[in-house]
């Protein structure tokens, strides 16, 4: 604060003292005043309230009187009513006045006129009472008297009251003046002394400013004269430019003792790190000049140890002994009597191993007397600090040095240390590294040096030998050669394999996750596709079927070019899977009647199937496999025929095998595929069979497709025991002949999968009939069967949902094992699951185990829905607890008939 403004603002101060010490004294009159107004209203009002009684006690006698002697009727209720009015009026002008005035005095006279009151109350209303009764009655004198005499004295109590009142007004009045009086005097004597407060004030502030100048002055001088390490402080508490100065020269005091110490430290640091780089750049001149371990350990505790100011050191390396590593000593510097160091230390034994485990150093500071002695030719002494660092390369800790001091170790020391060791690390694994590679050298060198020695002797036996059979030298030279191109072979053969091996399982797993990721939207196409197709509602036009048998056509074709390439890569890798059983040779038959009679009739082409007699009812194979390879050749067969005719004819008949290296001959069944199509030349025979080749393989071919079916039928016919041959010519038609070996079936009983194949293949074979009995039977056994689908997709989910609630099924839903956990607990009555297997938090093998795990729900079917379509994949769910299986694409008919044939089961 400005020196003006400070004395501006004591005189200001002085003279806002003054007037509040006046203000305060005159709020003080006023507040004497307004009690004194108060108390002078208070007393008007008691007052006005005796008087009032007076009145009021004066005005009900005339009333009373008025009253009785009147005989008209309406005068005498004005005359009631002014008799009640001035009854209330008295009332309340007494309780009032009770109130209001507690005085003892005043209480016995209020006291005594209710009572006089009350008796003049009652004679009233005794002659109302009379008046009623008779309007002609006529009072005694003594009544009279006696009512006036009561009035009378209740009008002597109200004067007395009165007179009273009056008196105690003139009586405060009296001391209000004195009070007031008292007051005025006591303004004057506190305004007195507040002006001599005020001068004092105003002296003592002039007299500090002064004082505190002087102070400011006396420690600026002082400040010139001292060093700028420690500067003298302005000690002042005041405020303004006197304060403003203090704080400014304080704080510059400081700055400039932070400067200089500033400084002073970046000196020393400096000094420091010159001396460190220093100190480690003459370490490092040593390492140049080092090729072995022990070498460099002693040169580097020699130099190390003195260049810290330390008094002796250990270095300790790891080496690798009995199957452990230990760290043992390999120099030292000036160690007393180092003897018990020669043991080694494993990793957390003792401060040696601890340092190595935690790879961190250790610092122990005031060491016992008896833990270390350091000493000369003239005396010894006990260390009094030890350090122990790491010696770290890569993560990995190569040694452990150890150093005593009789001094406390100074952090630059403790820098120099951790540098120090960083670049032995580099150096230690460099000579390791150059040492091992020695080692492996020289050892290449000795038996490179005993193979020649061992050659020698061999050729001195090839020498001896030679000389006595030439042949037998010549066969085992050639015999020589031969081994070491079978070795080369198997070689080559292992790694083949080896790689082989990798790209199987790498194709296994992408063919699991692409049979996945297609047939996980080509289920719910085909599905939604097939319920449109039957149009049950009838409300599609005869184009809009059209198209939807177009899009449910080209939806199985896709479905047949996936299983084509997934089948093709299962056969590259070994991970097809051949189910062997006892198949019907007429069902298998029947079934490719009903897939290509329609397509015989469509292209107008004769379509037959010839049977040979004496053929066997029932024969092994995998059924499934026979249908794919048959499908395969006629398909062909019908795609490169316009006109003309496909015949299949089956005959049983021998036929030579090559078993090993003899020949036999074996019973067949030969399933031939003829067609009059356009055939093919003899040079393509092997080609059609490779995969993705054709005999007419340029762009602008006539007729599609991948290229796939023939190798992989080839292929399968090979898994089954059989082979393919193909006879054609250009122009003149084709013939395939698949050969399978006849194996007649055992006489054993077929299992329940066994039955509940055959119901599945039953209803395959009457389900493309669309007959209505089939439905409604089928409807009548699915009615109002709960059945909970757990599924991911969104788009499978509503596809089955929309198939089954067809059949007037109930259907609950879960997103994932665990949810469909949770719905199958709330929903205990359920039927039958419908069970994906590729689903997140939790899959379906995990829920299926978790469902059996349950014994109220260990008999409830389960029917497992995979996208992924590979190799056990049926045996998979089965072992997780699934009562059967179904891959995707999903055909419904088969979902049905599998979904009959188990709530069958549970319900009987």
């Amino acid at each position: 604060m400005k020196f003006k403004t400070k004395l501006y603002m004591s005189v200001g101060s002085l003279l806002l003292f003054i007037f509040i010490i006046a203000v305060v004294l005159l709020n003080m009159l006023e507040q004497t005043t307004v009690k004194m107004n108060e108390v002078v209203n208070d007393l008007n009002e008691r007052i006005e309230m005796a008087t009032v009684m007076k009145y009021e006690t004066t005005r009900i006698g005339f009333e009373l009187v008025f009253m009785v002697t009147n005989s008209e009727e309406m005068v005498h209720l004005k005359a009631k009513q002014d008799w009640e009015e001035s009854q209330i009026k008295l009332y309340e002008a007494m309780e009032s006045l009770e109130k209001k005035d507690t005085e003892e005095r005043a209480q016995e006279l209020l006291a005594r006129f209710k009572t006089l009151y009350q008796n003049y109350q009652d004679i009233g209303q005794q002659a109302l009472t009379a008046k009623r009764l008779n309007h002609k009655t006529e009072f005694s004198a003594s009544f009279w008297a006696d009512a006036e005499i009561t009035r009378q004295r209740m009008l002597q109590i109200a004067d007395l009251l009165s007179v009273l009142e009056e008196q105690k007004l003139k009586s405060e009045l009296f001391r209000t003046k004195e009070t007031y009086n008292l007051a005025v005097t006591m303004i004057y004597i506190y305004l007195a002394i507040a002006l001599f407060i005020g001068v004092g004030f105003t002296f003592w502030i002039i007299r500090s400013m002064t004082n505190n100048l002087n102070k400011v002055t006396t420690v600026m001088k002082q400040a010139t004269a001292s060093n700028f390490e420690e500067m003298p402080r302005i000690e002042l508490s005041a405020k303004g430019e006197l304060g403003e100065i203090t704080v400014a020269f304080n704080k510059m005091a400081e700055a400039l003792e932070k400067h200089s110490l500033r400084e002073k430290e970046l000196k020393e640091d400096a000094k420091a790190q010159s001396w460190l780089n220093e100190k480690i750049a003459e370490i490092a001149t040593i390492y140049p000049e080092v090729e072995s371990v022990p070498e460099l350990a002693d040169l580097f505790i020699t130099k190390l140890v003195p260049m810290a100011g330390a008094s002796c050191g250990i270095f300790y390396l790891k080496e690798f002994v009995n199957g452990e590593y230990y760290f043992k000593k390999l120099s030292s510097y000036a160690v007393l009597n180092d003897s018990d160091t020669d043991i080694g230390y494993r990793f957390g034994e003792s401060l040696i191993g601890q340092c190595a485990l935690e790879k961190r150093l250790i610092i122990l500071n005031d060491v016992p007397d008896h833990y270390l002695k350091i000493g000369s030719g003239m005396g010894e002494s006990p260390a009094k600090n030890i350090i122990i660092i790491p010696v770290i390369f890569e993560d990995e800790v190569l040694a452990v040095i150890e150093i005593a001091s009789f001094e406390t170790y100074h952090p630059l020391q403790i820098k120099l240390f951790e540098a120090a060791v960083n670049n032995i690390g580099i150096k230690i694994n460099s000579i390791l590294s150059h040492v091992k590679l020695e080692k492996l050298l020289l050892e290449s060198q000795t038996m490179t040096e005993e193979l020649q020695a061992q050659s020698e002797e061999l050729q001195l036996q090839q020498e001896e030998l030679r000389t006595t059979n030439e042949k037998l030298e010549e066969q085992y030279e050639a015999l020589k050669h031969k081994n070491e191109e079978i070795e080369k072979v198997r070689g080559a053969l292992e790694e083949k394999a080896q790689q082989l091996e990798v790209s199987s399982q790498y194709k296994s797993e992408f063919l699991a996750n692409m049979s996945h990721e297609l047939r996980t939207p080509l289920n719910s196409l085909l599905i939604l596709a097939k319920i449109l197709s039957d149009n049950g509602d009838g409300n599609l036009t005869p184009k809009q079927e059209e198209y939807i048998r177009t899009i449910y056509s080209s939806g199985n074709d896709l479905l047949y070019l996936i299983n084509d390439v997934l089948d093709l890569a299962k056969v590259e890798s070994g991970t097809l899977d051949i189910n062997t059983k006892e198949v019907e040779l007429y069902e298998v038959l029947e079934f490719i009647d009903r897939q290509f009679s329609p397509l015989a009739e469509q292209k107008q082409i004769e379509f037959a199937i010839e049977m040979d007699p004496g053929l066997p009812a029932n024969f092994e194979t995998d059924d499934q496999r026979l249908q794919q390879i048959l499908k395969n050749l006629l398909s062909n067969a019908f795609k490169f025929t316009e006109t003309g005719s496909v015949t299949l004819k089956v005959q049983l008949m021998m036929q030579e095998m090559q078993v090993k290296e003899n020949t036999r001959l074996q019973q067949m069944l030969a399933f031939s595929v003829i067609d009059t199509g356009i055939g093919i030349d003899e040079d393509q025979h092997e080609v059609i069979f490779n995969a993705f080749q054709q005999a007419d393989g340029t762009t602008s071919r006539e007729y599609g497709g991948t290229g796939l079916g023939l190798s992989i039928s080839r292929e399968i016919a090979h898994l089954l025991d059989g082979f393919i041959e193909v006879s054609s010519m250009k122009g003149k038609g084709s013939t395939f002949t698949l050969y399978l070996p006849y194996v007649q079936p055992g006489y054993k009983m077929r299992d329940q999968a066994a039955y509940e194949e055959a119901a599945i293949s039953l209803y395959e074979n009457h389900g493309d009939t669309n007959e209505d009995p089939i439905k409604q039977r089928t409807k009548s056994n699915l009615k109002n069967k709960k059945i909970l689908i757990v599924d991911d997709d969104i788009r499978n989910v509503y596809a089955l949902t929309v198939a089954l609630e067809m059949y007037e099924m109930e259907i609950i839903v879960a997103e994932n094992g665990r949810e469909g956990l949770m719905v199958l607990e709330d929903n205990p009555d359920t039927d039958l699951i419908l069970m994906d297997i590729m689903m997140p938090e939790m899959d379906g093998f995990e829920a299926m185990r978790q469902i059996r795990s349950l014994t109220k729900f260990k008999t409830i079917p389960i029917i497992a829905l995979t996208a992924k379509a590979m190799r056990r994949s049926r045996e998979e769910c089965l072992e997780a607890g699934a009562t059967d299986y179904i891959s995707k694409p999903i055909n419904v008919e088969q979902l049905l008939s599998l979904m009959q044939v188990w709530l069958y089961r549970k319900e009987s």
